[in-house]
């Protein structure tokens, strides 16, 4: 492990770059798997921060005086590139989601005032282009994958030379661990996305203890993974510095349709995934259970059942183990081998992980380490490891060290550390709510269990009844989500009697519920209203209904035919729900819901 850096560039500094793996980032070119050195990276990084440092984006003192450097692109080596170049000037990287929206560009660029944006693809070059009337700042855009030479970044970087070197180094000296590294902003589940400012020690600090705490109890063959998530999301930034850190080959897949195929290729064993992804690759074993016939269909159905009765920590009986050696044999095997057949650890974050997951997933020898952080946080504050009497099922695990954990009366939890932001661009007045007596308010309620930590829910998604009852709409949904027929789910009742629910259903599931029950459809606004399926719902919501406080069980419910999606506006870049967006979507059907009185 590389450990005497202090800022997050220094992985690319003599002493250190010698221990890097020769093919360091790796990527497809025209069907064909070919990869960039540590020193093509150092190189590019050094030649671009020269053509920065030569139009002057190195000035500055304050965060609103350095220059802010855009950047739109899926994940792939030169997203780094522009990264490190950026922090060898001591300019500010704004990285953006691809597929954010027009007007959220045009905010963030004019709050930043950026002068210069990197995008991965002509598509993004021309969005750009026809918002540059609407952003006076922006004057230059360069494409990674442009043919023509005009608006290729590859013509502005200048060639390595020890002159190159040396400029470029110099500069660096200046730059310390308390200087802003970038400026990522928040997914905008509240409102417009505020710019997190995140400094070289914050990210750091949480590199190191990660690396010790989690990646160096990993017992991997080789240091090989894969990444898929935007590299703009904090988990996903922090955890590819660890990946550096730590002298692993990164494989970046070609994009999220190409993840299963990607896995096959690389054969990576760790990565980094969201819940919902993590949902997905389940819905796909069970979906080629369901299609096996007679004796293996019991064998498969067995082995899930035997899968959910799994204990994370470890302590399963001797029987049990030898059936599970037996379904590990017969079915877990190819659980593992369609992940590429290497997978040990899947680090899982975003969102809270389904419980049966973590039991499934591990039962097939694959380790399910759900923590728990946020952007301001860059981003670790808790996370479950890899050892089984370092999990608990049901928290996002043991406090991670360096950082403080206390709570407020009502169960906020508070947080302060290296890793705590230096703050929100332009924003003093939401900084010093949320730095309030030195800690950062996280807006999440939670608990301790013996040494793990348990989040509940958000603080500002709470459901207050008119009855004056607080609910805590995350866990009733992620239970709820368990149900194979339930693909999305929200919550809503703020200030009603009741609470009720806006279900998407699980539409390729249910489509084989309808036909094996012979229940004839023509598309899914037919078959959402079909007597049949709503009775089949509200059994859903009768079986879960007990499980939950009175006040917090379901009375009414709705189907929705069309998932809610980030081109729909109704999830986050970062797929997690807007809960006033949903909620002004469908108010007509939620006024349905309290129409009428019914018996409480």
């Amino acid at each position: 492990m590389i450990s005497n850096a202090t800022r997050l560039f220094d992985v690319l500094m003599p002493g250190n770059i010698e221990k890097l793996p020769e093919k360091l980032l790796c990527y497809k070119k025209n069907g064909e798997w070919t990869y960039y050195t540590p020193t093509k990276t150092r190189d590019l990084a050094f030649g671009l921060a020269s053509y920065f440092i030569s139009e002057k984006y190195n000035q500055g003192s304050t965060a609103e005086e350095k220059s802010k450097i855009g950047l739109i692109c899926f994940s792939r080596p030169n997203w780094l590139v522009v990264d490190f170049a950026a922090q060898l000037t001591g300019a500010l990287l704004v990285p953006l989601y691809p597929n954010i929206s027009a007007s959220e560009i045009i905010h963030i660029f004019n709050e930043t005032e950026i002068k210069i944006c990197f995008v991965g693809n002509m598509e993004l070059y021309n969005l750009l282009e026809s918002l540059k009337p609407e952003i006076p700042t922006l004057k230059r855009v360069y494409v990674f994958d442009d043919p023509t030479p005009e608006n290729n970044w590859e013509n502005i970087v200048h060639p390595f030379t020890p002159e190159v070197e040396s400029k470029v180094s110099q500069n660096a000296k200046e730059i310390g661990e308390d200087d802003i590294a970038t400026i990522i902003y928040t997914s905008g589940t509240t409102g417009m996305p505020k710019g997190v400012m995140l400094t070289h020690k914050n990210i750091l600090s949480n590199v190191i203890m990660a690396s010790q705490e989690v990646f160096s109890k990993f017992h991997l063959k080789q240091n090989k993974s894969l990444s898929f998530l935007p590299l703009n999301h904090i988990l996903e930034k922090m955890l590819m510095y660890v990946y550096l850190y730590n002298e692993f080959s990164v494989s970046f897949a070609e994009n999220i349709e190409k993840v299963a195929q990607n896995l096959q290729e690389v054969k990576p064993y760790v990565f980094v995934t969201v819940p919902r992804l993590l949902e997905k690759v389940y819905e796909k074993i069970l979906q080629k259970g369901q299609e096996l016939t007679g004796w293996k269909k019991n064998l498969f159905f067995w082995s899930i059942k035997l899968a959910n009765q799994y204990d994370i920590s470890g302590n399963n009986p001797f029987l049990y183990k030898l059936k599970l050696f037996i379904a590990d044999k017969l079915i877990y095997s190819k659980w593992r081998a369609a992940l590429g057949g290497n997978v040990q650890a899947i680090v899982v974050g975003g969102a809270a992980c389904q419980q049966r997951l973590i039991k499934i997933f591990g039962a097939a020898k694959i380790v399910i380490l759900e923590g728990y952080g946020l952007t301001e946080t860059s981003p670790v504050i808790a996370v479950n490891r890899y050892e089984n009497e370092d999990r608990k099922l049901g928290t996002v695990g043991r406090i991670l060290k360096g950082v403080q954990v206390k709570f407020l009366e009502d169960g906020e939890i508070l947080c302060k550390g290296d890793n705590v932001m230096k703050g929100y661009y332009k924003r003093p007045n939401e900084t010093e709510e949320a730095l309030a007596d030195g800690w950062f308010h996280t807006g999440d309620i939670g608990e301790m269990e013996n040494g793990f930590l348990k989040i509940t829910d958000r603080k500002k998604e709470f459901l207050k009844t008119s009855g004056g009852k607080y609910v805590a709409p995350q866990p009733i949904e992620n239970k709820l989500k368990e149900n194979f027929l339930i693909e999305q789910i929200m919550l809503v009742g703020d200030s009603q009697k009741f609470v009720s629910a806006l279900i998407v259903p699980n539409f390729p599931s249910l489509k084989e519920w309808a036909s094996k029950h012979n229940i004839p459809f023509n598309n899914n606004q037919d078959l959402i209203k079909l007597p049949q399926v709503i009775e089949q719902y509200q059994a859903i919501i009768d079986k879960y209904n007990p499980s939950f406080n009175h006040v917090e069980q379901i009375k009414k419910f709705t189907l929705i035919a069309d998932e809610w999606t980030v081109e729909s506006g109704d999830l986050t870049p970062s797929v997690k729900m807007k809960r006033k967006v949903i909620t002004k979507k469908y108010a007509d059907l939620i006024a349905k819901f309290y129409e009428e009185k019914i018996l409480v």
